[in-house]
């Protein structure tokens, strides 16, 4: 059988199916090359200046006299740079601690198949909903001494009852740490809750065929099996504490006076308050290196994690 010419033109040619993937990969990289390139910019070469300018005695304006690493020792000679970074290893193992504490609690009470189960997951997620500004205010508002919770339980009758940590310059960062723990415990909720919902039930129901009471079973089988949810939870916790800045600002702006100053407050407070650029890029290098050291440690474990899974 023959075909004719003009059947043969009329009839569709079938592009390689090569071309069409390789086209896909060139409009993929080509959509995403302008965002790459922003983000380029905006992480390795503002990092670059932030290191650069650390080692120069730059104030108002950018200079060029370069000092070396004189600037990360004189820091510490600053007592307001004491406060910030002593609040920071106050503020950040307390918040950690309580905020584990509480939403592993929450979680192993949803996990024992209570009723509304959904509700109470909705309530304890609602403040993470919240934008850290919004929290920072709401907390604010319930802890002054005037209008909160001081003034709610004097006007019931008990003169006496005094709450005014806010006020307080030895108290006020614990004001951060409920606030901040009222936030993020319901997150650590539902990463446990999850952890908890992929344990194997046969384990458990040996160990209650076994007569082990519930808080055992709960201590000796599962929680151990979840062991990496709570490491990557006190990884996300660490990070979270180490960049702490908007709950303060809405909250106590940094007072009262320097009280609950945190790095954060006083890299923004050097450089666009004072004109500190090199004491701002110094602290900032600081909590660079800090948050690289937390993700070099994760990295590692996760490491020897999967060894021990392949062995």
């Amino acid at each position: 059988m023959t075909f004719s010419t003009s059947e043969q033109a009329a009839a569709p040619r079938r592009r390689p199916r090569l071309d069409s993937r390789v086209t896909e990969r060139l409009v993929i990289g080509l959509s995403l090359t302008p965002a790459f390139i922003i983000t380029l910019i905006g992480t390795f070469i503002f990092l670059g200046w932030t290191v650069l300018m650390s080692m120069t005695d730059s104030t108002l304006f950018p200079s060029t006299d370069f000092v070396g690493l004189e600037g990360y020792w004189q820091i510490w000679k600053y007592p307001r740079w004491q406060v910030a970074a002593g609040n920071l290893f106050t503020f950040g193992p307390i918040y950690m601690l309580v905020c584990g504490v509480i939403g592993i609690g929450m979680a192993i009470a949803i996990d024992q198949n209570v009723r509304g189960e959904n509700i109470f997951r909705a309530i304890y997620l609602y403040p993470m909903a919240v934008s850290f500004v919004v929290a920072g205010t709401i907390w604010r508002w319930i802890l002054n001494p005037g209008t909160g919770v001081e003034a709610l339980v004097q006007g019931m009758g008990f003169e006496s009852f005094v709450f005014d940590w806010i006020t307080r310059k030895d108290r006020a960062i614990y004001t951060v740490i409920i606030a901040q723990v009222w936030q993020h415990a319901g997150f650590v909720m539902a990463l446990v809750l999850a952890g908890l919902r992929t344990v194997n039930r046969d384990i458990i129901n040996a160990a209650m065929i076994d007569g082990a009471p519930t808080h055992t079973i709960y201590r000796r089988v599962i929680l151990p099996s979840i062991a990496p949810i709570f490491v990557a939870v006190f990884f996300i916790l660490s990070q979270w504490a180490l960049k702490t800045y908007d709950i303060i600002l809405a909250l106590t702006g940094g007072g009262p006076g320097i009280a609950t100053d945190v790095p954060s407050i006083f890299v923004r407070d050097m450089m666009f308050n004072r004109g500190e650029i090199a004491l701002a890029s110094v602290a900032s290098v600081y909590m660079l290196l800090l948050l690289f050291t937390l993700m070099a440690i994760y990295k590692s474990y996760q490491v020897i994690a999967r060894r021990r899974t392949k062995q």
